[in-house]
C-alpha cells in the first residue's frame, strides 16, 4: 500500500515507530544529506533547511518529517545513506521493525513485502553481522588510543571516544545504549555562510567596527598536528587537527578573509611566522585580522613541534597598538584550540577572572581639562599638539577552547568541539549577531556537550569554553555584504 506521495505504508509506519530512537542517535551530517541528494530524494532547498537546524535532534526531526513525502524510493535511499555513514545498526533497526515484520501474517502482504525487500536488498544488502551489530559486544584494542598499552577490552557501544588533546579515538557507530547526545552529532558543517542583508548593515554599521574592506582582512591559521618524537616524546599526534584547520580555512575564506595556513611549526617557527604576518602591509587597507592557534598547550602557552612553548601573552603583544600600528583601532580576533591544563572538566565549576576595576588613567583626559585655566599657556599648547593616546592593548577578542587548568576535547574524525561550534555559529549567526554574542552561543553549545567513553576517565567528560574581550564596539562581520559608495 502506498502512503503519502507514494511511500509504502509499512515504511512510513517503520519510520514512525523508530522516530524517537532515530532522533536521539542518528548522525545527520553533510555526507548523509549528500547521499540523499545524489538519489534525488532531497532538493537543495530541503538539504539547506535540514543543515541549518542548530541541533542534531532538530536536523533528524526535520529529515524524518520530509522523507514520507519523497516517494517510494525514499526509504531504501535513507537506509542506504545510514549504511554509507556507518550507522548500520539504525538501518537494521528499521528493516527488522515489528511494524514491518507483522505484515507477514497476511499472505498477500507477505508477498508484497518479499518483493519489496528483494528490491531493497539490492540497493543495500544487509549482512548478518550488520543485523547483530547493536546487540554484539565488539573487541577494541586500547592501542587505538595513543599513549596506552595495547590490550583488548570490550565495549557495548562502538562510539567515537571523546578525548582530551593528544589522545586518538577511533570513530564507531552509535547504539541504542548510547548516552551521548551531541559529541559527534554535530559534524563539521559546510553549509554556505548566510549573508547579511543590506537593511541589517544600514541599521548597525554606525554603532559597530567598520567592516567594509574586501577582503575583510588577513587570517593566519597555525596548526601543529605532528610533533618531533625525539624533541617532544610526550606530545602525541593531534589527529583530527587537520580537520580543524580545513574548517577554519573554509569558513574564513567565505567570510572574505585571505587565509594563510601553516602546519607543524616549532616554537621559533611560530614566532617568526607571527612576526612576518603582523608586518604585512596589507593590514593597513583592511578592516580586521584573525589569528587561530591549534596545538597542545598549557595555561598561557602553546607547544611548537619541538616541544618548546610559545607564550600567548607574546602573541597578543605582537598585535597590540605599539607593535602592530597598522591594526590600531581595528578588531583583532584570536581563537585558541589547546589545553590549558590537565584536569578533566566536569562542567560544574566555571573559572572567572579577577573583578575588573576602574583605572585612574581612564579619567586622565578630563583631569587635564580641569587645569586649563591655571595660566600655564605653554603646557596647554603642548597638550594641543599631542596625539590622542591609545592603551597598549585594545580592540582584541580571544576565544579559548577550555577554562584555565582544564583539557580541551578533540575528536579524531570530526575535529575539536570548540572549532566545530565556532564554525557552525559563524556560518549561521554571523549574518545578524556580533562576535561577542556568537562566542556566548558557542559557550552554551559547549556546555551542553558530554563525552561518552565507558570504562575510561573520559566518560561523561565536559568542556567549557570562554573568551576575553577588549573590544570597544560591536563586531559584526557583515558576511557577503559590500556597500556601494
Amino acid at each position: 500500500m502506498l502512503g503519502e506521495c507514494g511511500m509504502l505504508e509499512r515504511d512510513r509506519r517503520g519510520l514512525r515507530k523508530c522516530s524517537v530512537t532515530l532522533c536521539k542517535e542518528m548522525v545527520v551530517d553533510e555526507l548523509f544529506i549528500q547521499s540523499l541528494q545524489t538519489d534525488d530524494i532531497l532538493t537543495d532547498s530541503m538539504a539547506e533547511s535540514i543543515l541549518v537546524e542548530p541541533t542534531s535532534h532538530k536536523r533528524s526531526w526535520r529529515l524524518l518529517s520530509l522523507l514520507p513525502k519523497r516517494g517510494p524510493r525514499a526509504f531504501s535511499s535513507f537506509c542506504s545513506a545510514l549504511r554509507d555513514t556507518e550507522q548500520q545498526h539504525l538501518c537494521a533497526l528499521l528493516t527488522e521493525s515489528p511494524e514491518r515484520d507483522g505484515e507477514r501474517q497476511c499472505p498477500q502482504t507477505a508477498k508484497a513485502k518479499d518483493r519489496a525487500e528483494e528490491v531493497i536488498s539490492t540497493a543495500y544488502p544487509i549482512q548478518a553481522s550488520d543485523r547483530n551489530a547493536p546487540f554484539t559486544k565488539t573487541p577494541v584494542k586500547d592501542s587505538e588510543e595513543e599513549g596506552d598499552e595495547e590490550k583488548e577490552r570490550y565495549v557495548d557501544s562502538p562510539l567515537p571516544l571523546p578525548t582530551q588533546e593528544g589522545i586518538v579515538p577511533a570513530k564507531r557507530a552509535r547504539t541504542q545504549e548510547s548516552m551521548e547526545m551531541c559529541l559527534d552529532a554535530d559534524s563539521p558543517i559546510t553549509s554556505s555562510v548566510l549573508p547579511c542583508t543590506p537593511d541589517f548593515y544600514l541599521k548597525h554599521c554606525q554603532q559597530s567596527y567598520s567592516m567594509v574592506s574586501s577582503p575583510r582582512g588577513l587570517a593566519l591559521v597555525i596548526s601543529n598536528v605532528s610533533f618531533d618524537p625525539c624533541a617532544a616524546p610526550d606530545l602525541d599526534s593531534r589527529k583530527g587537527g587537520e580537520v580543524d584547520e580545513e574548517v577554519l580555512r573554509k569558513v574564513f575564506t567565505e567570510l572574505d578573509y585571505i587565509v594563510t595556513v601553516r602546519r607543524d611549526l616549532t616554537a621559533p617557527g611560530m614566532r617568526e611566522c607571527i612576526e612576518q604576518f603582523g608586518r604585512r602591509q596589507q593590514h593597513q587597507t583592511v578592516s580586521s585580522c584573525v589569528v587561530c592557534l591549534l596545538s597542545h598547550g598549557v595555561e598561557g602557552a602553546i607547544y611548537g613541534t619541538d616541544g618548546q612553548l610559545l607564550e600567548l601573552d607574546w602573541v597578543f603583544e605582537a598585535f597590540d597598538n605599539a607593535h602592530c600600528p597598522l591594526l590600531q583601532n581595528k578588531p583583532k580576533m584570536f581563537f585558541i584550540q589547546a589545553c590549558r591544563g590537565e584536569e578533566m572538566d566536569c562542567g560544574v565549576e566555571q573559572s572567572d577572572g579577577p573583578e575588573r576595576t576602574q583605572s585612574p588613567g581612564c579619567e586622565q583626559r578630563d583631569a587635564g581639562r580641569e587645569g586649563e585655566g591655571d595660566g600655564d599657556t605653554r603646557q596647554t599648547e603642548e597638550r594641543g599638539r599631542l596625539r590622542v593616546k591609545l592603551p597598549q592593548r585594545s580592540d582584541m577578542i580571544c576565544g579559548f577552547a577550555s577554562l584555565k587548568g582544564t583539557a580541551a576535547m578533540r575528536n579524531t574524525k570530526r575535529g575539536s568541539w570548540f572549532i566545530q561550534e565556532v564554525n557552525s555559529a559563524l556560518r549561521f549567526r554571523a549574518r545578524d549577531t556580533h562576535l561577542s554574542d556568537i562566542l556566548v552561543q558557542v559557550n552554551g553549545r559547549i556546555k551542553d556537550r558530554e563525552g561518552y567513553a565507558p570504562g575510561t576517565p573520559h566518560h561523561r567528560c565536559k568542556e567549557m569554553s570562554e573568551f576575553t574581550s577588549s573590544l570597544c564596539k560591536d563586531l559584526y562581520l557583515f558576511p557577503k555584504y559590500h556597500p556601494q559608495y
